[in-house]
């Protein structure tokens, strides 16, 4: 038996691998081209209407409500006929904003002149 390098072996197991990776790209084109050919039996879908616009309230808006008293306009904006945010336009100032935290809080204003906040830590006990 005649002995074979292990460079040799190597040799023809790499070469091998470059004729499989040049085979690549046309096995690719070939599936390619089978994808692009319709089924013989393929039947068009039918035209589904788009979802019909109506007047009644959507739920995903919020209802504006516009309120003006002595120059001052309030908008009220509801979902679900929950008040949750006004805006309030002076009628000489800039806009701001008053909205609630959360379901049961307070209002928080949002506007140019927020109110001070002051920091209340106990530091000793006795």
């Amino acid at each position: 038996m005649r002995k074979i390098s292990k460079s040799i072996i190597w040799k023809n197991v790499a070469f091998l691998l470059v004729l499989g990776v040049a085979q690549l790209p046309s096995l690719a084109a070939a599936e390619i081209s089978k994808a692009k050919t319709p089924p013989a039996d393929l039947q068009p879908l039918e035209d589904i209407p788009p979802p019909a616009m109506t007047n009644e309230d959507n739920a995903d808006e919020p209802q504006i409500t516009i309120i003006k008293k002595k120059g001052e306009t309030i908008e009220e904006y509801r979902i679900n006929g929950q008040l949750y945010m006004m805006k309030i336009t002076p009628a000489h100032g800039v806009p701001y904003y008053m909205h609630k935290e959360d379901q049961n809080g307070g209002w928080v204003n949002d506007g140019p002149s927020q109110p001070l906040s002051i920091p209340k830590w106990t530091i000793f006990r006795f």
